[in-house]
């Protein structure tokens, strides 16, 4: 499974705006909602913040995969952002996040979503991936880096 298979270009902001966590989680949901991916911004975003309230997703090293499985999409659905700045996150290492894989699959897809949160984080434990995570400067960089680090991973 390959991460641009369920994250589109449109879905990847490279400059973040907003600087808490909820902020971070609707501004991500948001490019999925106009895309007609997500089918209702509300429930997404609860039960985005009902994991949250689980435990962080913030798994450290500056990177946070915020998840969760629901009725408001009908098909595996991720969105990337970027915060240059960093945003608390209540990270587990305590540091701010910036970089973040935020995934949304159908309640019954919990293979699809257990692999897809498996292949994100394996890329996400190199640091010059992170790192070029961190320099690029729009989606298109973005895609190319995400790209690139799956086929030399096959």
């Amino acid at each position: 499974m390959k991460i641009m298979d369920f994250l589109r270009k449109e879905f990847i902001k490279v400059n973040l705006e907003t600087r808490s966590k909820e902020e971070v989680i609707e501004e991500l949901v948001e490019p999925l909602v106009k895309a007609g991916a997500v089918n209702d911004k509300k429930a997404a975003i609860k039960v985005l913040l009902e994991r949250e309230e689980l435990g962080s997703t913030g798994i450290g090293q500056g990177v946070a995969m915020p998840h969760a499985k629901t009725g408001a999409v009908r098909n595996l659905v991720a969105a990337f952002g970027l915060s240059k700045s960093g945003v608390d996150f209540d990270a587990l290492d305590g540091e701010p996040v910036n970089i973040f894989f935020l995934l949304l699959a159908p309640e019954e897809a919990a293979g699809d979503h257990l692999k897809a949160l498996a292949g994100i984080s394996s890329l996400l434990k190199d640091k010059h991936f992170r790192r070029a995570l961190l320099n690029a400067k729009d989606a298109d960089a973005v895609e190319k880096i995400i790209q690139e680090e799956e086929r030399l991973g096959q």
